[in-house]
């Protein structure tokens, strides 16, 4: 790898962080009380570019690359992860997917009103029977009888679900075919038969909105397919290896996050007559939060710039995605410590960090899952 920053992408760093803490941090709590999809703020982040960061400029996006995109969601991250991982599911999952696999028409039609922040877009795989198992797919899709398709089933846990203008959802067009048998397809909100279901009630990230889908013979016209019938598994894989570098960077600015003000607590809390930061315990924890902080940047940041540089990255991003919400579960657990009972209530920002983590292990495929997409990779090169 020879990778460092260029001095762009440190601009890019300062400016986003400035966002962050002067535009988010002041209502992070609010947000989070709230459970209130944040629509001022998201079309203020909108406007900086963070919603387009990966498309060309033809079609409205910032037309820079994955190392950028990366730097965008750590950032967000660093002061509130509900806002990263809507930057992340909106860019790297339904706009990338509509980018990458669809044609020119609905290109055109999409990735301009997605890039802009105009639309918020949501992308729909996981169903309440299917999740680490994606090919069990239950939703179906069925030629209607005047053309196009009807679509029935249920989705859950989809990020933007019950406030989204485009979702991509995942159907079986051909059942005997298995997960050769899955399509996707592309649903504007307003859509009959397309509504949204349940918003969960979450432990964190709680701005975030989550959400079920629901399709109830849904009519949709042949040109909302997206990509080649059958092939809806296969290209949800390939969004996934994107997907979950953003998951990386995600864990990886909540973790500096938490780190950040855990040593900055640190310094300034004084116990036995001097800071607690002069006592080896909380040393030797800031050095291990430190360390295994900077070591997950370095899988994020390659597997991105793999990504720009057109490398195939299914087992770098999974090896980033593990490491980085890990090593993000440890600091931020470590973080609560360092504050002792003041980590423990909402006036600290150690409970948040430590509430909004834990989905980084789970979502986009859980650690036991990228523990398998690890194996198989090396397995492939012996």
């Amino acid at each position: 790898m020879d990778f460092a920053f260029t001095e762009e992408q440190e601009l890019l760093r300062r400016s986003v962080r400035e966002f962050a803490e002067s535009e988010i941090g002041p209502h992070v709590m609010t947000f989070d009380e709230s459970q209130q999809f944040p629509r001022a703020l998201v079309a203020k982040a909108a406007a900086q570019g963070y919603y387009g960061v990966l498309f060309p400029e033809s079609l409205g996006g910032a037309g820079l690359g994955y190392v950028e995109y990366v730097t965008v969601v750590e950032e967000l991250s660093r002061v509130d992860g509900s806002i990263g991982i809507s930057v992340a599911a909106h860019n790297s999952l339904c706009t990338n997917h509509i980018y990458a696999c669809g044609n020119d028409a609905q290109r055109k039609k999409y990735v301009p009103r997605l890039a802009s922040g105009e639309w918020i877009g949501a992308w729909s795989l996981t169903e309440p029977t299917a999740g680490s198992d994606a090919g069990g797919t239950k939703t179906t899709a069925k030629p209607a009888p005047g053309g196009g398709w009807i679509l029935n089933g249920s989705k859950t846990f989809t990020t933007h679900g019950s406030v989204s203008d485009l979702t991509v959802v995942f159907a079986v067009t051909d059942p005997a075919l298995a997960r050769k048998g899955i399509t996707a397809f592309a649903i504007e909100t307003g859509t009959p038969g397309f509504k949204a279901g349940k918003k969960e009630n979450k432990m964190g990230l709680r701005a975030s909105d989550t959400a079920e889908v629901i399709m109830a013979d849904c009519l949709l016209p042949a040109e909302a397919m997206l990509g080649a019938r059958g092939e809806g598994f296969v290209d949800a894989m390939k969004i996934l290896d994107g997907g979950r570098i953003s998951i990386a960077a995600l864990a990886l600015g909540m973790a500096r996050g938490a780190y950040d003000a855990a040593l900055a607590y640190a310094k300034q809390r004084h116990q036995f007559g001097k800071p607690i930061a002069e006592f080896q315990a909380i040393q030797h924890m800031l050095a291990e939060m430190a360390t295994r902080i900077d070591a997950a940047s370095l899988l994020t940041y390659r597997a991105a710039w793999m990504k720009d540089n057109g490398k195939k990255t299914t087992l770098e991003s999974s090896m980033a995605k593990l490491y980085a919400s890990e090593i993000g579960v440890y600091v931020v657990d470590r973080a609560l410590q360092i504050f002792g009972g003041y980590g423990y209530v909402k006036d600290f920002p150690a409970e948040k960090f430590y509430r909004d983590m834990k989905l980084c292990t789970i979502g986009e495929g859980t650690s036991e899952i990228q523990r398998l997409v690890i194996a198989r990779e090396l397995l492939k090169a012996v």
